[in-house]
């Protein structure tokens, strides 16, 4: 089997999450400067076997779309016309980076190292591919 990616994308940086090869786990990455990220996911796709790329979607608390939707529309189209072959979803990307705060008290982070934004993107992508295995498995 392959491996499913997510992409937490933002303006400034991208974090990445992956599944396992047989996708039964979601582990957090890396965090890419997004100016950057073609190239890395280039040289990442040579080196794995990905079945398939999921890019968060952000909503605002009304249900209308996040204000980054303009930049991660973007992004999606300049990815659809590097890796036209590689299929890509969606998924509800709302208060990941939230849940990546909590996460990191929840482990006893130190307040220095949640204020790390790479960790957050990194772990928030991670949330985001949780959520996308878990809607596909129901």
């Amino acid at each position: 089997m392959a491996r499913i990616m997510a992409i937490d994308y933002g303006g400034k940086r991208t974090g990445i999450a992956v599944t396992d090869p047989l996708q039964i786990t979601a582990n957090g990455l890396c965090t890419v400067e997004s100016d950057n990220l073609m190239i890395f996911l280039a040289d990442y796709f040579e080196l794995e076997d990905v079945a398939c790329v999921v890019v968060g979607q952000a909503f605002q608390s009304d249900g209308t779309e996040a204000q980054s939707k303009t930049i991660i529309d973007s992004f999606i189209k300049d990815f659809g016309k590097k890796f036209p072959d590689m299929p890509l979803d969606r998924e509800d990307e709302s208060y990941t980076s939230q849940q990546a705060v909590q996460v990191m008290i929840q482990a006893g982070l130190k307040k220095k190292k949640r204020r790390d934004k790479a960790l957050v993107d990194k772990i928030s992508a991670t949330l985001i591919l949780q959520r996308y295995m878990e809607r596909k498995l129901l």
